[in-house]
C-alpha cells in the first residue's frame, strides 16, 4: 500500500467553505465542526462530518490521526508564484520593470544549470508544504528542464501542481529568449510529458505581453488547443509603467487584456496575475470569459505597484473569479496566512473590510474556482482530493494567548490570518498522505513516493 492509498482518517476541529461569502452572508458559507472526522480512501475524501456520526465509518485498524486543539482546513491554493525567484525574495528597492532587469532575469539565467533547477525545486516544494500550500500555479523559467525539475519534485510528493515553461522572445536578456517556434515546440514536448501525469497539470506561460511578440502570443493561443484541460497564466496591469509600455508595443489593441484576448488567451482556465490597474471593461471581459485574477498583496505592496480592487472585481453584478497569489519573489512570503494579513490591509485602504471567511475563501475554495478546479480542490467534502492543512492556533505564545480570547470561529480564523505564518502549520496532507509534519523527528517532510 502506498502512502496515499488505503483508508485513513483525520480527526479534530474543522472548517471549510461551501459557498462564496462575497455573494452570500459569510457565516452561511462556512461549515465548522468542533470534533470532525475526515475519512480518506485512495487519496479522496469519502466522508466529512461530526466524529460522533462518522466514527463507525472507519474500519478497525485504519489509521486515525487526531489533532485536538488544532483546526483542519483545506490545503491552501497559491494562484501565482515563481519558483525560480526564491533565491531573490526580499531584493531591495526597485519597482517592477527595474526589478526584473536587476534581480529577476539574472536569477533566472542561473537555471541554465539543471542541477541548480533541481536544488531550488526541492527547496521550493518543501517550503510550500511548510506553509500549508498543496496546490500552486507556478512559473518556471524559459529552460524546459526547469519544468521537469519542478514537476518531478511535485510528483515525489504527489501534490496537485500547475506549471509551465516561460515564453519570452523579446525584451529580455539573450540567454533567456526563445523564439515563437521553439517556445511552441518545447512546450508541446512538456505538455506530452507532464500534463495529466498523476496530479500534474500544464500551464501555457507567456511571461507578460512586453516579452512576447504577437507571433509568440498567437503560438501560445495555438498551444492551448493542443490538449484538453490546459491552463494559461501571465501577468496583467501590475504597474503603471508596464501598462504604458504595453500601450506602446500594441497600439492596435483596446487594452492590455485585449492583447491577450486577441491571441485567444482569455478563457475559463486563464489566470492573470496582479490586475491592479484594471478598468471596468476588462473586469467585464473576465466575467464573461470565466478568466481568473490572482490577487498578490504582499508583492503589490513590496514593489509599490498599487492596490488591487478586490471588491470591485467580485462585484455580484458581474463577479470575476479571484484567487490568492504569493508572487514570490516579488511577494515576501510563501505563507497564504501572510498573504491574507496583507490582503486585509489592501482592502481597508480601498474602503472595504475583508472578513476572515472571505479571506479563507480566497485561499481555498475561491482559488479552486478561479483555477477551474471546483469539485476537485478547495473543500473538505466527499469526492474532493484529500489535500488538507492542519493549523495550530497555539503555534506561538502570543497566538496561544490571543486564541484564548477568541469567542467564535470567525475570530479564530481572523487571528490566524493576521498573526499566523508557516509556524501555524502543524501538518500538511497531499492526497491523504502526511507529506509534512512539524513534529516528525528528523526530516519533517516525507515524499509520498517513499
Amino acid at each position: 500500500m502506498s502512502a496515499g492509498s488505503g483508508m485513513r482518517a483525520l480527526r479534530g476541529p474543522a472548517a471549510t467553505l461551501v459557498d462564496n461569502p462575497f455573494e452570500q452572508p459569510s457565516r452561511a458559507c462556512l461549515v465548522t465542526h468542533e470534533d470532525a472526522l475526515v475519512v480518506i480512501e485512495d487519496g479522496i475524501i469519502r466522508a466529512f462530518g461530526p466524529y460522533a456520526e462518522l466514527k463507525d465509518a472507519v474500519p478497525a485498524g485504519a489509521e486515525v490521526h487526531h489533532y485536538p486543539d488544532h483546526l483542519l482546513v483545506p490545503g491552501f491554493i497559491d494562484a501565482h508564484v515563481h519558483f525560480p525567484q526564491l533565491q531573490m525574495i526580499g531584493a531591495y528597492g526597485a519597482q517592477l520593470l527595474e526589478w526584473l532587469d536587476t534581480y529577476t532575469f539574472p536569477a533566472e539565467m542561473s537555471f541554465a544549470d539543471a542541477g541548480h533547477a533541481a536544488r531550488v525545486a526541492r527547496l521550493f516544494l518543501r517550503e510550500l508544504l511548510r506553509a500549508g500550500t498543496t496546490t500552486a500555479m507556478v512559473y518556471c523559467t524559459v529552460h524546459p528542464h526547469s519544468v521537469d525539475a519542478f514537476f518531478a519534485e511535485s510528483e515525489r510528493f504527489n501534490t496537485r501542481m500547475i506549471a509551465g515553461k516561460v515564453l519570452m522572445d523579446r525584451n529580455a536578456p539573450a540567454a533567456l529568449l526563445d523564439t515563437a517556434q521553439r517556445g511552441y515546440d518545447e512546450s508541446v514536448a512538456l505538455i506530452e510529458r507532464w500534463h495529466g501525469r498523476g496530479r500534474q497539470l500544464y500551464c501555457v506561460t507567456p511571461r507578460f505581453a512586453p516579452t512576447s511578440t504577437e507571433a509568440q502570443l498567437d503560438a501560445a493561443g495555438a498551444l492551448l488547443k493542443t490538449r484538453d484541460g490546459l491552463f494559461l497564466q501571465t501577468h496583467l496591469c501590475e504597474n503603471p509603467g508596464e501598462v504604458a509600455w504595453v500601450r506602446e508595443l500594441f497600439p492596435a489593441r483596446a487594452s492590455y487584456l485585449d492583447v491577450y484576448a486577441h491571441a485567444g488567451l482569455v478563457g475559463p482556465r486563464s489566470m492573470f496575475g496582479h490586475a491592479v490597474h484594471m478598468h471596468e471593461g476588462d473586469f467585464c471581459t473576465c466575467h464573461q470569459s470565466g478568466a481568473g485574477l490572482a490577487h498578490c498583496p504582499t508583492s503589490n505592496l513590496f514593489l509599490g505597484s498599487g492596490l488591487f480592487r478586490l471588491f470591485d472585481a467580485v462585484d455580484p453584478r458581474r463577479p470575476v473569479r479571484v484567487g490568492l497569489g504569493t508572487d514570490v519573489g516579488g511577494g515576501t512570503s510563501l505563507s497564504q496566512l501572510q498573504s491574507l494579513n496583507e490582503a486585509y490591509k489592501v482592502a481597508a485602504l480601498t474602503g472595504h473590510k475583508l472578513d476572515a471567511v472571505q479571506g479563507f475563501y480566497l485561499a481555498t475554495l475561491g482559488g479552486a474556482r478561479a483555477l477551474g478546479l471546483e469539485g476537485t480542490l478547495g473543500r473538505l467534502a466527499p469526492g474532493h482530493e484529500a489535500d488538507i492543512c492542519v493549523l495550530d492556533p497555539q503555534a506561538t505564545p502570543l497566538m496561544a494567548f490571543r486564541a484564548g480570547y477568541c469567542a467564535s470561529i470567525e475570530e479564530l480564523l481572523f487571528m490566524l490570518m493576521t498573526l499566523g505564518d508557516d509556524r501555524a502549520v502543524r501538518a500538511t496532507y497531499a492526497a491523504g498522505a502526511c507529506v509534512y509534519d512539524r513534529a516528525r523527528p528528523g526530516d519533517p517532510f516525507l515524499p509520498a513516493s517513499s
